[in-house]
């Protein structure tokens, strides 16, 4: 009889200052035009939720929610390129979306290069829907790439 091979759990906690070395290097090793060490620290000294995914001890994704006056923007969500297509992105959001609720949050917002379908595909399984174009948004080698503003609302206004 053969057994299915089975993921070893994962688990979502904050992150904490001694987990950004390895998601910096996660981070350049994910993107092109990566963030600075400096400002994942400056994230966690904002007050920002930081969350980390681990899976037997090793960080394998993060995600970075900033909320004010009703709002939530997710500044970041980044699975490690060795450990993509197991769900760990849909847990960080649906994580994510968790937090904004509890902050009692009415709208999330992000924005989303119109280039990364698999980030796309994933956001609008989860109710988000296009809202504006950012012109320029993001670095791109051959000059600036324009940014899909995505949406979701969390709390009616009954």
């Amino acid at each position: 009889m053969i057994t299915p091979m089975t993921e070893p759990p994962s688990t979502i906690r904050q992150m904490t200052h001694d987990d950004l070395a390895m998601v910096s290097d996660i981070e350049r090793r994910s993107y092109e035009f990566p963030w600075s060490h400096g400002v994942f620290r400056d994230c966690l000294l904002a007050g920002y939720q930081c969350i980390s995914l681990t899976r037997e001890d090793r960080l394998a994704g993060y995600a970075i929610l900033s909320v004010a006056a009703g709002e939530a923007h997710i500044l970041n969500l980044c699975v490690d390129p060795e450990f993509r297509a197991r769900g760990y992105g849909e847990r960080l959001l649906d994580e994510l979306l968790y937090l904004a609720r509890s902050a009692s949050v009415h709208e999330i917002f992000l924005e989303v290069r119109p280039s990364n379908d698999t980030a796309l595909g994933l956001y609008r399984k989860k109710g988000f829907h296009q809202i504006a174009a950012r012109h320029a948004y993001y670095q791109a080698h051959d000059g600036r790439e324009d940014a899909a503003v995505l949406a979701k609302k969390l709390v009616t206004d009954d």
